[in-house]
This record gives C-alpha cells, sequence and structure tokens, in this order.
C-alpha cells in the first residue's frame, strides 16, 4: 500500500499537470474535488483535517516551484510565439497583396503549364489534340471521375493534416496523411469495380474502353492525392517541379520515341507521382526525426469523421458541380447521334476549357483575401479591447467590402483578356490554327459568368472556413448542384445540348447569393465564431 507521503506527491503531481501553477487555494480546491476525493479521503489518505486544509498546503508546495508549467502552457511556449506588431499590418499592406497575388498565382503555375504544353506541342501530361472522339471521351470520364472521387479526401487532408501540422504534432500529421491516401487510393480501386460491375451487366462501353477510363482516373485521383499534403505543410514548390518533370517526360517521350499516345502520358503522370510521393516520404522522415514536437495526438476515429464528414462531401460536391453540365451535354441527344450513353463533345469542351480560365486567374485574389483576412482578424482583436465587439466586427466587414471591391476590378481586368482570346487574332485562332465556332463562343461567354459567380462564391466559402463554419458551405453547393442538375437536364433535352451551360450559371448564381448571405450574417456575429472557434 502506498505510504500518505507518496499518494500526496501523486496528488500534487496530478494538480500540477492539471492547472500549472495555480492562482489561489481555491483553484486548488476545486481541482481535489474534482478528482472526486471527499473530507474522509483527506483525513485518511493524506492526513489532512480536510481538503481546504490540503489545499492551502499543495498551493504553497506548488508556489514555491521555479518551473512550474502544465503540457499545454509547455506547447505554447514551444512554440516560440512572437509578439505580433500591430504596425507591419499597416505598413506592408501593398507589399502583402501584391506577394499574396502573385503566390496564388504562382500556385497554378502547373495548370498554366498544361495550358503552354497544349497550345504549343498540341500535348499535355494528361491531354492530347490527336485523339478522336470516342478516344476523348474516355480520357475526359477518366480525368472526371478521379478528380469526383478524390475531391472529398483532399479536403478532409486540408482540414485534418493541417490540424496535426499547425498543433506541430508531426508523427501524427505523417500517419495521418498515409491513412487518408490509402482510404483514397482504395476508393479509387472500389469506384471501377462498381463502374465494370455496371457495365458488364447493362454493356454501356467495351472493356477496352471502360480499362483506359479507369487508368486515367486512377492515376490523375492518385496524383491529385499526393500533391495535395504538399500544399498543406507548406512544401508547395515540390507540385511544380512534379508536374514540370511529369509533363517534359510526356513531350519527351511524345516527341523522341514510338510508344502509344496512352502509354506517354501514363508514364509521365507516374513521374509526377513518384516525385511527390518520394519528397513527402523525405520531408516527413526527416521532419518527424529533427522536429520531434512536444506531444503526440492519438486520434479518435469518431471525432475525426465528425471533424470532417461536411469536409468530405464539400469536395465530392465541388468537382461534381464543375462536370455536372458537361456529361449532360455530352449525353443529350438532340441534333446528336450519339454512339455511347455520353459522348465527348469538341465545341462544348473549348467554350468550357476558354471559361475556366476565369477561376484560374481569380485565383490570386482568393489567395490575397484570405490571408489578409486572416491577418487582420487577428491583428484587430489584439489592439481592441474586449467591450470593443462592435467595431471588430465592423472593421472586418469593411476589410471584406474592400475585398469585393478588388474581386469586381480583377474580374473586369480578365473580361478584357478574356475577350481578346476570344476575338483576336493573337488568342485562340493563332494558338490552334483555327476559329472558334459560334456554339464554342456561346458556351465560352455564358460558362464564364458561371464561373466568375462561382468563384466569389467560394471566396466567400474560405472566410466561412477560417473559423469552422462548414455546414453553410455544404447546403449551399449542394442545393446549387440541384439547380445545375434539374436546369441542365431541362435545358440540353428541350433547346440545345449546349444550354446544360445555362444549369451551370443558374448553379452558381445560386451559389454565390447563398454564399454571401451567410458571410454578411457570419460578419455580424464574428467575434463570437472566432472564440469559440479557438
Amino acid at each position: 500500500m502506498n505510504s500518505k507521503e507518496d499518494l500526496l506527491q501523486q496528488l500534487i503531481t496530478s494538480i500540477k499537470e492539471r492547472n500549472g501553477k495555480p492562482v489561489n487555494p481555491r483553484v486548488v480546491f476545486a481541482t481535489i474535488e474534482s478528482l472526486g476525493i471527499r473530507d474522509i479521503d483527506v483525513v485518511e489518505d493524506y492526513g489532512f483535517e480536510s481538503i481546504p486544509h490540503l489545499a492551502v498546503y499543495i498551493f504553497k508546495q506548488l508556489t514555491q516551484e521555479s518551473e512550474l508549467k502544465n503540457k499545454f502552457q509547455k506547447a505554447a511556449e514551444a512554440k516560440n510565439l512572437k509578439e505580433i506588431s500591430l504596425n507591419a499590418y499597416t505598413s506592408v499592406r501593398r507589399k502583402m497583396m501584391i506577394k499574396e497575388y502573385s503566390t496564388g498565382i504562382f500556385h497554378l503555375f502547373p495548370v498554366f503549364l498544361q495550358i503552354i504544353s497544349i497550345i504549343i506541342f498540341g500535348i499535355s501530361l494528361w491531354t492530347y489534340v490527336g485523339f478522336n472522339n470516342l478516344q476523348s471521351t474516355a480520357v475526359v470520364l477518366g480525368v472526371i471521375i478521379g478528380l469526383v472521387t478524390t475531391g472529398g479526401f483532399v479536403q478532409v487532408i486540408g482540414k485534418q493534416v493541417s490540424f496535426y501540422w499547425y498543433n506541430e504534432d508531426y508523427l501524427m500529421t505523417r500517419r495521418t496523411t498515409q491513412k487518408i491516401l490509402w482510404t483514397g487510393i482504395k476508393s479509387l480501386i472500389i469506384t471501377f469495380i462498381i463502374i465494370s460491375g455496371l457495365n458488364l451487366f447493362i454493356h454501356l462501353y467495351p472493356f477496352e474502353f471502360v480499362l483506359i477510363v479507369f487508368i486515367y482516373s486512377f492515376l490523375i485521383g492518385v496524383l491529385l492525392l499526393v500533391l495535395s499534403p504538399l500544399y498543406t505543410v507548406k512544401q508547395r514548390w515540390v507540385i511544380s517541379v512534379a508536374i514540370a518533370a511529369g509533363t517534359s517526360t510526356t513531350l519527351a517521350l511524345y516527341f523522341w520515341s514510338s510508344i502509344f499516345i496512352y502509354f506517354v502520358h501514363w508514364i509521365g503522370i507516374l513521374v509526377a507521382i513518384g516525385i511527390a510521393i518520394f519528397y513527402l516520404d523525405y520531408f516527413f522522415k526527416r521532419t518527424v526525426k529533427d522536429k520531434k514536437g512536444l506531444y503526440h495526438a492519438t486520434p479518435k476515429m469518431m471525432l475525426s469523421v465528425y471533424r470532417n464528414f461536411n469536409y468530405f462531401f464539400y469536395g465530392i460536391l465541388i468537382y461534381t458541380f464543375i462536370f455536372t453540365d458537361r456529361i449532360l451535354a455530352w449525353s443529350s441527344t438532340l441534333n446528336r447521334d450519339l454512339p455511347y450513353i455520353i459522348y465527348y463533345e469538341k465545341d462544348y469542351e473549348i467554350g468550357m476549357d476558354l471559361a475556366i480560365l476565369v477561376f484560374f486567374l481569380l485565383a490570386g485574389i482568393l489567395e490575397y483575401s484570405i490571408t489578409s483576412f486572416s491577418r487582420k482578424m487577428d491583428y484587430w482583436q489584439r489592439k481592441l479591447k474586449y467591450n470593443k465587439i462592435e467595431v471588430f466586427n465592423a472593421n472586418m466587414k469593411k476589410l471584406y467590402f474592400k475585398h469585393l471591391r478588388i474581386f469586381a476590378i480583377s474580374a473586369g481586368i480578365i473580361a478584357i483578356f478574356l475577350y481578346g482570346v476570344i476575338t483576336k487574332p493573337w488568342g485562340y485562332e493563332a494558338g490552334f490554327d483555327e476559329s472558334l465556332s459560334a456554339l464554342s463562343i456561346k458556351v465560352c461567354l455564358i460558362g464564364s459568368f458561371g464561373y466568375l459567380f462561382f468563384t466569389l462564391g467560394m471566396l466567400n466559402v474560405l472566410y466561412l472556413y477560417t473559423l469552422n463554419q462548414h455546414q453553410k458551405p455544404l447546403k449551399g453547393i449542394f442545393i446549387a448542384f440541384l439547380l445545375n442538375l434539374v436546369f441542365g437536364i431541362s435545358l440540353s433535352r428541350i433547346v440545345a445540348y449546349e444550354d446544360s451551360v445555362i444549369g451551370m450559371l443558374i448553379g452558381s448564381i445560386f451559389f454565390m447569393g447563398y454564399t454571401t448571405v451567410a458571410t454578411l450574417n457570419f460578419f455580424k456575429n464574428l467575434d463570437y465564431y472566432f472564440y469559440a472557434a479557438y
């Protein structure tokens, strides 16, 4: 049996781990009671008359210790957080805007690289101008399935992995990344088995076609999965290196070998995947070894599911929403003879590919806006007193409208550029030696407005996500998807197949409006959401 001295020392250690340095004996008193210790236990186990007497004694013992911090206080201290200079926010605003906007554009370098490659060489990492319509159908369906299947896992990586990363739990960062990646890969395989099983009974496509779809979807899905942790752990330059290496391999094989075009693509994608996996493994091994972190959390499965449920389905619905209009247009038999249930249509795809440039070119504004918002929120909560809640909310709302003005100005400049690409000799015609069809121009114009509103909705979602407000974005994108689906089906079957893009426009307008209202309400109670999130 433990002696009274041993029991007393154990109690002191427990109280120290819970509270660190107590403010007064009453804190110690409350902690003792919270441990289930009664007055009768104090007499028998510790040799004191009552809990108050024991609390006074322990308080004196604890206050005499020079090093007295619990694990959470030590964790905060280990981060070596520095006092933020209030003047720094205002003195570098212009530099920050240029930096963050440039950073956002730079992060889209892999996308621009694919555009440049297809314009100059006629081939990129997974596209090729020499494909016939059936081949294009297989490749595009593969890309769509890969992105939709893994989209939810990418969102979960952004949420769950960043949680461990910013809490400096590097071992759990690596374990969580590995687990999510393997789960995503298994989901791709399960998706292929389901599609193959359905095709076996319904005979929609030849088996060779389905196999090509799966290989593209699997490789594109795995590529997206292995690249996403690099973004989370701030190693984004590796993404550009991997894509550049994969694209260079594709070009080299295309020009200097006689390998079939499918294998050219697959080898190039595998090179990009291999570089990403190799670096991830090296980075995590080095980080865990050199920066062990203060403590390692134990993951709780149900808690992880609860935290990431909305993010997972939001990720799936985002990609589903983006590709719904294409699937509807390509499956419409209005004024088209389809050999298969879904069949690629070149003019429609060209129009949407040009339209999505709006989203890519506005990415810098999203990067700048959300970074500026996070920093200013920290700035004002430090500067203002606790009774200035209205001022805090008002200042952050003003910042939001400032970002909307920047967004609008940027959208105007992008519209002028896109107009030139469509109409001027130096634009699309110079790159592909052919003029745009009237159908492509129509789809591009409608789609551009759709992506404009969709991007604004994405900006609103980023604001909401900063403080863990994830239910509204999920509801918004789900309703937007349903509107996209309903109007897209109706218009593409009754009016014209290319009018499925109008469904995307209607869904985007709703998504923008719904998230804008949610964001404005968010700013009304920003102080509450801020403190509830931490």
